[in-house]
């Protein structure tokens, strides 16, 4: 089973003059649930190299038991710095593609062609891909090959707007995720602010906010093992 993670290379909070990238927790997560099952994963970012963190979600409040981890975990950080190039990436080589989120991805992934055109091929050839919290963005320009958004009609989720107005960036973001998904036509499924909601709707597989990112793995592994029964549309709040 190979799975490929998708992070943001961009570490400017709009005109702020502070810094965002990756958060922590969405990345190490799911990482830890693809790897202690045995999962061969790769790396990827626009960029390649290091992709940059977020700050806040290192922060001594935002440690999880997969953050610490990490951080005790030499060989992981390894490849963490040495992410491949998205450019290098060919779809066919892996079964699934996960994007963790922090607010990074808003500005780069959602416009980059290259990740444009891997989630399009995957999602083509019946691979599922999962996006969690600002993650789910990157599907802002994804077509399916009838040129519709695919999202379109989809039960989907990501950061909420009420999420985002607490944590005082409604304005500062280049687009909000709710209202982008809803725009384009998918049903958007809300659970509390910060509580764990993942959606999964045929090949697409979203969760809310942080707390979504475990289990949008766990989300993604059922997909590609065929634990779940094959429906149109899947929608469960996991708590």
């Amino acid at each position: 089973m190979k799975i490929l993670m998708v992070l943001t290379s961009h570490d400017k909070l709009g005109d702020t003059g502070k810094k965002t990238g990756f958060w922590l927790e969405e990345f190490t997560a799911p990482y830890y649930v693809f790897k202690d099952t045995g999962a061969e994963i790769t790396l990827a970012s626009p960029k390649g190299g290091q992709p940059p963190l977020d700050p806040k979600s290192d922060d001594l409040g935002s440690q999880t038991d997969s953050t610490r981890r990490f951080k005790a975990d030499q060989a992981s950080q390894a490849i963490l710095a040495s992410t491949r190039k998205l450019t290098e990436v060919v779809a066919g080589d892996y079964d699934a593609v996960f994007y963790p989120g922090g607010h990074g991805p808003l500005w780069d992934l959602a416009e980059d062609a290259s990740s444009i055109a891997l989630i399009e091929a995957m999602l083509k050839a019946g691979k599922p891909v999962a996006a969690v919290c600002h993650a789910p963005g990157v599907l802002r320009h994804c077509k399916t090959p009838s040129g519709d958004p695919v999202v379109g009609s989809k039960v989907v989720t990501g950061f909420s707007d009420t999420e985002e107005e607490a944590v005082g960036l409604t304005q500062i973001v280049p687009f909000l995720v709710e209202d982008t998904l809803k725009h384009l036509g998918g049903n958007y499924s809300k659970g509390p602010d910060w509580a764990p909601h993942v959606v999964t709707d045929g090949l697409l597989i979203t969760g809310q906010n942080p707390a979504s990112s475990e289990p949008a793995a766990r989300a993604l592994l059922a997909e590609l093992k065929g634990s779940k029964p094959q429906q149109s549309m899947q929608s469960q709040l996991t708590t």
